[in-house]
C-alpha cells in the first residue's frame, strides 16, 4: 500500500476516535444540528477504519508468519498463513481504496428524467415510449416512484418528449450514466416490407436540484408565458391557459408544463425541471473540464454521444463506452437493467483507481 493512501487510513483512523469522544461529550448532546453532523461523519468514516483494522492484522499475520519460517516445525504452517495473508491483502487494499474514492453528491438524490425522439420520425417517438418503460419499469424493481411531469405524445402513441421525476433513495446513482444517444434497430410496426429501421433518442438524466442549496434563480431572470394546454386532459385544461412556458433568460433555456390539473402546479413542476437543467449545464461544464486533464470513457455529459444500441433482430444490448453486449434485449426492455447499471459504475471505479494511483 502506498504511504499516502496509509496515511489517510490513518487520520481516518484517529478522527474516529476523535468523533467518538465528541459523540460522549454532554456539550454535543445539547446541540442536536451539531450531533446530527457528528453522527453522519462517523457513520461514513466506520465502515473504512473497520475495514483498514483487517488490513492491518493480516499485515501483521504475514509478519508472523515470516517470523516463523526459522523454525523447521513450524515452516509449513507458516507457509500456508504466508499464502493466505499475500492473497488477501490485495483484496483488502482494493476494498480501501474503493471506500476512499471521493463520492459524489448527487447519488442520493431524486432524478429528472427526459426523453426526446430523434431522428426516425414516428418509430423514434415509439422507441422514446420503449426506453420510458423501461426505465418505469426498473424503478419498480427498485420501490422508487415514477411521476410524469411534462409529456408530448405522437400520433401511434409514442412520445416525441416526456420528462419525469424518479424519487428514490440512490436514484441519481443508478441512473447517471444513462444520459446520451440511445439508437434502436427494429422492424417497425408501420413497416409493411418488413425491412429494419434505425431510429435514435436522446435521454438525460438529472440530479433533482435542490432551488436554495444548488441554484439560485432570480426571478428577473425569469420570463413566464401562459397559455392553453393542447392534447389530452379533458375540459377543463383545455378551456384555461394553465399550461406554464419558464424562460431563463441568462441560459436561453426553456421548459413547458402542461400536464398538471392547474397552473399554479405546472408552473412548480416548470421550476423543477428548470433548476434541474441550470444545475445539471453546471455539473456537465465542470466534467469537461475534468475530462480535459483527464480522459473519461463515460460520465463525460456529452449528450451527443451515442452510447447504446439496442438491436432487437439480433437480440442484443449494446453499451459502446465500455464494448458490453449483452444478448437479453427483451429482459432489459422490461426493466432488467442490473448487470448495465453494474457495469457501468464498476468501469466508473476503476476509472476512479486508476486516477487515484496516478494522483499518489
Amino acid at each position: 500500500m502506498k504511504q499516502s493512501i496509509r496515511d489517510k487510513l490513518d487520520h481516518l483512523t484517529g478522527r474516529l476516535e476523535e468523533l467518538d469522544l465528541l459523540l460522549a461529550s454532554g456539550d454535543t448532546a445539547s446541540d442536536m444540528a451539531q450531533f446530527t453532523r457528528l453522527s453522519r461523519e462517523r457513520a461514513e468514516i466506520e465502515p473504512v477504519v473497520l475495514l483498514f483494522a483487517d488490513f492491518r492484522k493480516v499485515e501483521n499475520d504475514l509478519a508472523e508468519a515470516e517470523a516463523m519460517l526459522a523454525d523447521p516445525d513450524m515452516k509449513a504452517f507458516a507457509e500456508e498463513e504466508m499464502k493466505a495473508a499475500k492473497a488477501r491483502l490485495p483484496e483488502l487494499e482494493t476494498d480501501l481504496q474503493k471506500l476512499l474514492l471521493p463520492k459524489d453528491p448527487n447519488d442520493e438524490k431524486n432524478v429528472i428524467l427526459e426523453i426526446r425522439a430523434g431522428t426516425g420520425g414516428e418509430e423514434s417517438a415509439l422507441f422514446a415510449g420503449s426506453l420510458f418503460r423501461m426505465y418505469t419499469r426498473y424503478a419498480e424493481r427498485q420501490r422508487w416512484q415514477v411521476e410524469v411531469m411534462s409529456s408530448s405524445e405522437s400520433d401511434l402513441g409514442g412520445y416525441k418528449e416526456i420528462i419525469a421525476r424518479i424519487v428514490g433513495q440512490g436514484a441519481y446513482s443508478k441512473l447517471k450514466f444513462e444520459s446520451g444517444g440511445h439508437r434502436v434497430q427494429r422492424v417497425p410496426e408501420t413497416e409493411a416490407q418488413g425491412r429494419i429501421h434505425t431510429s435514435a433518442c436522446t435521454v438525460a438524466v438529472m440530479p433533482e436540484a435542490d432551488e436554495i442549496e444548488d441554484v439560485q434563480i432570480n426571478a428577473a431572470d425569469l420570463r413566464i408565458d401562459t397559455f392553453r394546454a393542447s392534447g389530452a386532459g379533458g375540459q377543463h385544461i383545455n378551456k384555461t391557459d394553465s399550461a406554464v412556458r419558464l424562460t431563463h433568460l441568462p441560459t436561453g433555456i426553456v421548459v413547458e408544463c402542461q400536464d398538471g390539473r392547474s397552473q399554479h402546479q405546472n408552473k412548480a413542476q416548470a421550476m423543477r425541471v428548470l433548476a434541474a437543467r441550470i444545475n445539471d449545464a453546471q455539473l456537465r461544464a465542470a466534467q469537461a473540464r475534468e475530462a480535459a486533464h483527464r480522459k473519461s470513457l463515460i460520465g463525460s455529459g456529452d449528450r451527443s454521444e451515442r452510447i447504446r444500441t439496442y438491436n432487437f433482430p439480433q437480440g442484443r444490448v449494446t453499451d459502446h463506452r465500455i464494448n458490453l453486449t449483452l444478448y437479453k434485449i427483451d429482459a432489459i426492455m422490461d426493466g432488467d437493467m442490473e448487470e448495465l447499471v453494474m457495469a457501468l459504475t464498476t468501469e466508473h471505479q476503476t476509472e476512479q483507481l486508476a486516477a487515484l494511483a496516478g494522483e499518489q
